[in-house]
């Protein structure tokens, strides 16, 4: 075992710092960075809110998931209800609640957290926080929630958690969220880890992590 091999925050110190663009949702930047040794290093990343994602699943693991339109891959993915945090100070447990109810139109009485995961590192900010949602129950839309853009265009799907594994063995799903999602929750359930997951509200070093970042920025 080697205990130190984890991960961890770190922040190498920025020399130059140059917001390229800024979008409605993400920045582009790019960074003079020194390494450890010395060395200048110039990286280009992509600021991101992060999100929050559900896998709901029901007393028969079926797993309730959307097909929803991805415009910059070009494809119509299939997915667990997710979204943006881009509520200011709203923990993710509350957006994973609001985004079931907007998507799904669930709720749940159990909630964990099935996985974190980092979507492309190597350019993008993004973070997410994929939880589990069981004992489920129809809930109404949020008051004040509108459908709109691409949600306009995706149906709600049950599918069995064994059929979305294949799936993803077999290339038919591509989405992070998905693949981590599904194979996560197939291994807990394997492992009888279930009702180990933390709890819905745990700590999120990633989320830390950023909010450092941003201040930096500015």
């Amino acid at each position: 075992m080697h205990p130190e091999v984890v991960d961890r925050p770190e922040n190498w110190p920025t020399l130059n710092r140059e917001v390229q663009a800024s979008g409605r949702i993400q920045n582009f930047i790019e960074d003079a960075i020194a390494t450890p040794d010395g060395e200048r290093l110039v990286r280009q990343w992509v600021g991101h809110p992060g999100a929050v994602a559900v896998m709901a699943m029901d007393a028969d693991d079926r797993i309730a998931v959307v097909h929803q339109y991805r415009h910059p891959v070009g494809y119509r993915l299939v997915e667990p209800p997710a979204g943006i945090l881009d509520i200011d100070g709203e923990p993710a447990i509350e957006a994973a609640r609001r985004e079931l109810a907007e998507e799904a139109e669930l709720a749940a009485a159990d909630w964990r957290i099935l996985v974190d995961i980092f979507t492309s590192p190597g350019g993008l900010q993004e973070s997410i926080r994929i939880f589990l949602a069981r004992d489920l129950s129809k809930a109404p839309l949020p008051a004040g929630f509108q459908v709109e853009g691409e949600e306009t265009d995706m149906g709600l799907y049950w599918l069995p958690l064994r059929q979305l594994v294949d799936m993803v063995y077999a290339g038919q799903v591509q989405s992070p969220t998905m693949v981590s999602g599904t194979l996560a929750l197939a291994l807990a359930i394997e492992q009888g880890r279930l009702d180990r997951l933390r709890p819905a509200d745990a700590e999120w070093p990633a989320r830390s992590a950023k909010e450092h970042r941003d201040h930096e920025i500015g």
